[in-house]
C-alpha cells in the first residue's frame, strides 16, 4: 500500500511539473489530468503528504492563472 501511495504522489508531482514546464502551452486536458492525479493521491495520503498535495494544488492554481 505504501508503494502505491508513493507512486500516486509521484504521478501528482510529475503532472504538475509537466504543466509548469509547458510554460503556458498546457491544454485543459493536461490540467485536468494533473488535478485528477492530485485528488487520487489525496485519497490515501498521510497528513504530511496532504500538505505536499495542497502545495501542488496551489502551484497548479498559480500556473492556471498565468495562462
Amino acid at each position: 500500500m505504501a508503494q502505491q501511495q508513493n507512486n500516486m504522489m509521484q504521478r501528482a508531482r510529475n503532472a504538475v511539473n509537466q504543466l509548469t514546464n509547458a510554460q503556458g502551452n498546457a491544454n485543459q486536458q493536461e490540467q485536468q489530468a494533473a488535478q485528477n492525479a492530485i485528488q487520487a493521491a489525496k485519497s490515501q495520503a498521510s497528513s504530511e503528504e496532504q500538505q505536499q498535495l495542497q502545495q501542488l494544488e496551489q502551484q497548479l492554481r498559480q500556473q492556471n492563472q498565468l495562462q
